[in-house]
């Protein structure tokens, strides 16, 4: 008789690390080198195979260019670039297309004559591509021309792909003049597209900012929005399979639920995902930070919502119709539109009625929740100073829970904010002023924050859970109400019963102002021990 030894479970293959592609915006370089690559090639081949006109808006750093330029290799014929995706066995490859492309994603345009001088060179260099020579010296004619001579040229329509649509208009958006004398030239060179639909194979054009038909696509009105598709929701970023399969050999000793909270949860009515940028920076440096807030500090955004006096705990629940958020106009942006469209804020959940949209919007995730809120205390500080010391003193005294050291804490804030900015600044009146200094200094710390949570005899101004402990916050103007009326309001109201199940100390606070001394008169505290 053979004897035999039990066979071993075969060792699981390695996991091989790949080189990360920051910033890296070319399909080929990414393809030939050896980097990271989440296939995105099936949504190109639902696109070409559904439609021919195409329209994308995404925030920045979220992959729109290399999305473009994998158009641009596909069109082209390059078939070794796409080895194992789904176009190696799905796209004709005997067709090669003529591809014009036109970016406006480097450097600053400040006027009409530097958006003409870019446009010149980039003609240029697509002229000589295809040993063509300008007949026509405006930039409407010649781009029209361009079109037409490369389509008769090689025998096949035109692929015309535009990046960063937008970004010309964007430079000078704080200078409504000179953006509207962009706009203009801009809109007269679009219409070229559909002006040329004979010799058009397939376009598309990518951008942060959605502007509206009339303002900018009244000469391209045939363009299919897919921003809210849902079939096109992952178009751009990472969902959590990628991040566990193709990104897996960069996991081990990460945690992967803080990952999570702080770079996942982008929403445009699809499956979740996962910033590319912020992500691919963490693997790099293995440190959980802001690296896609900290990539473009959103300074007119900050003006913005301060000019227009936004109450910040709303920045957590804004609910709008989906036509508000697709409206931007350099005269009349809509706060909610802006934060939508740049990536401060996505898509909580949505209601369909017939012909209405309705969305609430929600932070994405910590990174955003927490630099943001950043940046806005020192907005709402009115002056130039960090807040990062603060944060990190008030994280300590929730720690320890010391109530007599938070009292201390936002009483030496307040008292430090200067006079003249709050005769400037009357920010959703008294209370809410106040109010908003106080979520954003707990938002910055990336907390677990519940604004107006409601229960079944009210609503709780705002709740904090951290560290094993409730924090039930309640907000007064003492010239308003009773001294004392706030803490009594969350005991009256028996608002730690909602949260008695989770077995942790809860501390009632109520806090008072005064619009006397502009500043906390009262600080109250009572702790339910857990039951």
């Amino acid at each position: 008789m053979n004897s035999t030894t039990p066979s071993q479970p075969a060792p699981a293959p390695a996991l091989v690390r790949r080189r990360l592609p920051i910033g890296i915006q070319t399909f080929r370089e990414i393809r030939e080198e050896g980097h990271y690559y989440v296939d995105k090639t099936g949504f190109a081949l639902q696109m070409v195979a559904q439609g021919k006109y195409y329209f994308l808006s995404r925030p920045r750093r979220f992959g729109k260019s290399l999305f473009l330029d994998t158009l641009k290799e596909m069109f082209e014929g390059n078939q070794a670039l796409f080895d194992g995706l789904a176009a190696q066995t799905r796209w004709d490859w005997s067709k090669k297309y003529p591809v014009i492309r036109i970016s406006f994603g480097g450097g600053v345009l400040g006027s009409v004559a530097d958006l003409g001088q870019s446009l010149h060179q980039q003609f240029t260099m697509l002229e000589d591509e295809y040993a063509l020579s300008p007949r026509f010296p405006d930039r409407r004619s010649r781009f029209k021309d361009l079109i037409v001579r490369v389509a008769k040229q090689t025998g096949q329509r035109a692929i015309v792909l535009v990046d960063e649509y937008d970004k010309p208009i964007l430079d000078r958006i704080e200078q409504p003049a000179i953006a509207a004398e962009i706009r203009e030239a801009l809109k007269d060179l679009y219409s070229v597209i559909k002006d040329s639909d004979a010799h058009i194979r397939f376009a598309m054009l990518t951008g942060v900012s959605k502007f509206s038909k009339v303002s900018l696509f009244s000469g391209l009105n045939n363009l299919q929005d897919i921003t809210l598709d849902p079939d096109y929701g992952s178009i751009c970023g990472y969902t959590q399979t990628d991040v566990d399969t193709v990104f897996a050999p960069e996991l081990p000793g990460l945690d992967r639920e803080l990952i999570r909270q702080w770079y996942n949860g982008y929403n445009w009515l699809g499956e979740l995902v996962y910033n590319p940028f912020g992500l691919l920076k963490l693997f790099r440096s293995g440190e959980i930070m802001p690296h896609w807030f900290e990539s473009g500090t959103p300074s007119f955004l900050i003006k913005l919502l301060q000019q227009r006096q936004q109450f910040t705990p709303d920045l957590s629940c804004i609910v709008a119709s989906e036509a508000l958020l697709s409206t931007f106009e350099i005269d009349n942006i809509p706060v909610e539109a802006l934060l939508f469209q740049t990536g401060y804020l996505t898509i909580a959940n949505f209601w369909q009625m017939p012909g209405e949209l309705e969305i609430t919007l929600k932070y994405p995730n910590l990174e955003v929740q927490s630099a943001l809120n950043k940046s806005l205390l020192q907005s709402l500080a009115g002056g130039d100073r960090g807040p990062r010391p603060q944060i990190s003193q008030l994280y300590k005294l929730l720690q320890a829970a010391d109530f007599a050291g938070l009292k201390t804490f936002f009483h030496a804030f307040y008292a430090s904010i200067a006079h003249d900015w709050y005769r400037k600044n009357e920010l959703a009146g008294f209370e809410g002023h106040y109010a908003s200094i106080f979520y954003s200094y707990f938002a910055a710390l990336g907390l677990d924050i519940r604004l107006e949570d409601p229960t079944s005899v009210g609503r709780i101004d705002m709740a904090v859970l951290f560290a094993g402990l409730v924090f039930l916050f309640e907000f007064k103007v003492v010239e308003l109400a009773p001294k004392g009326h706030a803490l009594q309001q969350l005991k009256d109201k028996a608002y730690a019963d909602k949260y008695q199940a989770r077995g942790e100390p809860i501390h009632l606070i109520g806090v008072e102002f005064s619009k006397v001394s502009r500043n906390i008169v009262g600080f109250e505290v009572d702790t339910v021990q857990k039951q």
